[in-house]
């Protein structure tokens, strides 16, 4: 709910926030109780004189700030990894797990023949089969082929290839928070969570899911938009960099039935659908085994890092599971997971927003997965921007995940030196943390569903910034709001700026 003014000794009689009918933007520190403890040193809490409408300059300027702070977030995680620069990354030291360093990307580019001019997909040697999708698996290529031509041996060349490959997930990264900027409505200062977080910080180069994460962050604004087909491309070419960018058409299809846009959804499956192919077709002529090793390597696979699977197997319980039968239950449970919520958003007494049914899609995937590496936080975060934006629950789920980051390293450092580094129970009981951190997130969001006079969002007048075609728009199969239910909550609720939903 919007914090009063009342609240706050120091604002000199400062308005509440604004709606967004007024055309006016919402101010952080009047809004959310932890922004207000930390503005002190910023300015202080807005006062009566400030403008709050802000127009194309205005919002320019918010959009650079946060650009400028996804940068700088960016580049300290960057500056982090310098103790495997110059030796771990090149097998000279161990450094990758004592100062928690480790990334994927150097080692990828003798490890998969880049080095030595294999291309992905179109390699015919096994050893060189590339587990990525194709949109990561150019980003790699491209990288691959200017850091050739620096002089030095493969390994001077595997520490440019990292250095490339940092200003290309730098600029999704940047692409991902103008998006979220977009997307929040009159929240702008929301996609701060995203450029601040935690986990863009320790993970943003591990791996190449930025590529995915800025993909669909922009898909998702476009179907803000109202461009349903051009949101799908997007979506399809975010599946082509990792797969979980489908997860949400999945999303879009149960809020759509509820209301009546299954047109709109169609256009944008066909543009997912289209745009998939065009990019992977191509691949799947030329080497189908090299193209569809990444979807084998992933079925095949057992309980991995980090995952439900892997704590049940080192938990007391010691419950172990063959890869056939892991895959078999993660499917089982996905799809219950996506029934539930399914029915979540279509018996809730208020259409669900866009972005808590994908954070909840998003966050069944993660939760059953069979591998949860430390970089897939950077899939959550911008839905959880979107689906949550208060700073008490997305810092104590990103305080799970530091947790959880060091406790993966740590643990990786005493399976190569014995009696160092962080024992298995300990490192089972990390798993936990994420898995609670992430969980207590996704109960909130669930909250905000059953209540919307919980979700800042629609407390800040809004109905669904991110909806598009959605935004406002009469339910027509829903079950959550029928005639003479909820008599005594009709006040409440035209006082929180909401319309009731349609039978």
């Amino acid at each position: 709910m919007t914090v009063s003014t009342n609240a706050f000794e120091d604002t000199d009689g400062a308005p509440e926030p604004a709606r967004p009918g007024g055309g006016a933007d919402i101010a952080p520190s009047l809004d959310d109780p932890v922004a207000n403890l930390g503005v002190e040193g910023f300015g202080g809490v807005l006062g009566r004189r400030a403008r709050t409408k802000l127009g194309p300059l205005g919002r320019a300027s918010v959009a650079f700030v946060l650009l400028v702070l996804t940068v700088l977030t960016t580049a300290v995680g960057i500056g982090m990894r310098e103790p495997c620069f110059s030796t771990a990354w090149t097998g000279g030291g161990n450094q990758q797990y004592t100062h928690m360093c480790y990334s994927d990307i150097p080692y990828l580019y003798q490890g998969r023949g880049f080095s030595t001019g294999e291309v992905p997909y179109y390699s015919t040697d096994t050893n060189y089969y590339l587990e990525y999708p194709v949109i990561t698996g150019a980003a790699m290529e491209t990288a691959a082929q200017i850091a050739k031509h620096i002089p030095g041996d493969a390994n001077n060349q595997g520490r440019w290839f990292y250095v490339i490959t940092t200003w290309f997930l730098l600029i999704f990264a940047c692409i991902a928070v103008i998006a979220l900027v977009g997307l929040s409505g009159s929240r702008p200062w929301d996609a701060a969570m995203f450029a601040l977080a935690p986990g863009l910080l320790l993970n943003a180069t591990i791996n190449w899911d930025l590529i995915a994460v800025g993909l669909a962050a922009v898909g998702l604004l476009a179907w803000a938009r109202k461009r349903p087909v051009v949101a799908g491309v997007l979506i399809g070419l975010g599946t082509a960099a990792k797969l979980y960018p489908a997860l949400i058409l999945v999303a879009l299809v149960l809020l759509c039935w509820r209301a009546g846009k299954m047109r709109q959804w169609g256009l944008c499956l066909a543009g997912a659908a289209g745009s998939w192919l065009v990019v992977n077709v191509p691949f799947m002529a030329a080497n189908f085994h090299g193209w569809a090793y990444f979807y084998s390597f992933n079925e095949d696979r057992g309980p991995d890092w980090g995952s439900f699977w892997l704590f049940l197997e080192y938990s007391p319980l010691h419950l172990n599971f063959s890869p056939s039968a892991t895959t078999a239950a993660f499917a089982v449970l996905l799809a219950l997971s996506c029934v539930a919520i399914g029915l979540l958003t279509w018996l809730a007494r208020f259409r669900p927003r866009v972005g808590q049914i994908v954070f909840l899609v998003a966050c069944a995937f993660i939760l059953f997965n069979k591998v949860y590496s430390p970089q897939y936080v950077l899939w959550l975060i911008p839905l959880a921007v979107l689906a949550r934006p208060r700073w008490r629950d997305f810092l104590i789920w990103q305080v799970c995940e530091v947790i959880y980051y060091g406790a993966i390293w740590l643990y990786l450092e005493s399976l190569s030196t014995p009696l160092r580094g962080l024992p298995q129970p300990a490192y089972d009981l990390a798993i936990a943390i994420h898995l609670a951190g992430t969980i207590f997130f996704a109960v909130q969001v669930i909250r905000d569903v059953l209540d919307p006079r919980r979700d800042p969002v629609r407390m800040s007048g809004m109905d669904d910034p991110a909806g598009g075609v959605l935004d406002g728009a009469e339910d027509v199969y829903g079950f959550g709001m029928m005639d003479g239910d909820y008599e005594d909550d009709e006040e409440e609720t035209h006082a929180a700026g909401l319309a009731p939903a349609a039978p």
